[in-house]
């Protein structure tokens, strides 16, 4: 038993991670760490992906003598499209952010509920 949990030890530490993105952001009102959490979350799935994607023994799939196993390259590659859209989509979630405390002047998901309510 103890060596399939330290033989999976990279799932475990991945499924760690996701679980604390999560929970950062179910728990906290702050828009701030609500984003910070689903980066976190965000890199333990593009981590989750890439480790399902290794095999062991296998090489880049360039054919060449002696080689007989191959990595599937296609989880990297989406992988890295995952990275990319991730940093836009955060981007454009801290700038909503920046723009709602403008007008807001706080980033407090309750008081923002609030003071919405009010109108």
């Amino acid at each position: 038993m103890m060596d399939y949990i330290l033989g999976h030890i990279n799932y475990w530490i991945i499924i760690l991670l996701m679980m604390i993105g999560l929970y950062t952001m179910m728990s906290k009102p702050n828009l701030i760490k609500k984003m910070a959490g689903l980066s976190v979350f965000q890199t333990g799935v593009i981590l989750l992906y890439i480790s399902l994607g290794k095999v062991t023994g296998g090489t880049a799939p360039i054919v060449a003598e002696g080689f007989t196993e191959y990595s599937n390259p296609l989880p990297q590659v989406l992988m890295l499209t995952a990275i990319v859209v991730g940093v836009a989509t955060t981007a454009l979630g801290f700038a909503l952010i920046v723009r709602i405390q403008e007008a807001y002047g706080t980033v407090e998901e309750d008081e923002l509920e609030k003071m919405d309510s009010e109108v």
